[in-house]
């Protein structure tokens, strides 16, 4: 599995402590979209980039962090197909795995330390997504994305 990963200069050194994680336990290729310089960089372009190589399949799934994880992710989100959640705590990472199939992951390196991160991302890569009743929400978040091509 190939995870793209991308930041902005506040979450470089959490960047860097994830992906050798993502390496170190579960085998999986990481793909850095994100900076390694702690100058000035804005979070929408790595938003973007990750989700742009996720849509495409460049990627399986992506991870984005900034400083709350919020801007990173509604970047991500601006890509038609992309379903980014936002996690402080990883109850609501499997549960977005599981009912939202969600197929990127963001957090904030000033909200989350290490460990919590790692445990985040460890419930979010093992959620596996349910389908059944929660496909319906899923074909509607399509179709919210289908129309506003169309406005």
């Amino acid at each position: 599995m190939k995870i793209g990963i991308g930041n902005d200069h506040v979450a470089v050194e959490l960047k860097k402590e994830i992906s050798a994680y993502i390496t170190e336990k579960y085998g999986y290729e990481v793909v850095n979209y994100g900076t390694d310089s702690s100058e000035r960089f804005n979070y929408p372009v790595a938003g973007e980039a990750v989700a742009n190589a996720v849509v495409s399949g460049e990627v399986d799934k992506g991870i984005v962090i900034c400083g709350t994880g919020v801007g990173i992710s509604l970047a991500a989100n601006k890509v038609n197909g992309i379903r980014c959640v936002t996690c402080s705590e990883p109850y609501s990472a499997l549960l977005s795995r599981q009912h939202n199939n969600t197929n990127m992951l963001a957090f904030g390196a000033r909200v989350v330390g290490p460990e919590l991160a790692k445990m985040i991302v460890d419930a979010w890569l093992s959620g596996e997504y349910e389908g059944g009743r929660h496909q319906v929400r899923i074909d509607m978040l399509a179709d919210i994305e289908e129309r506003q091509k169309n406005k």
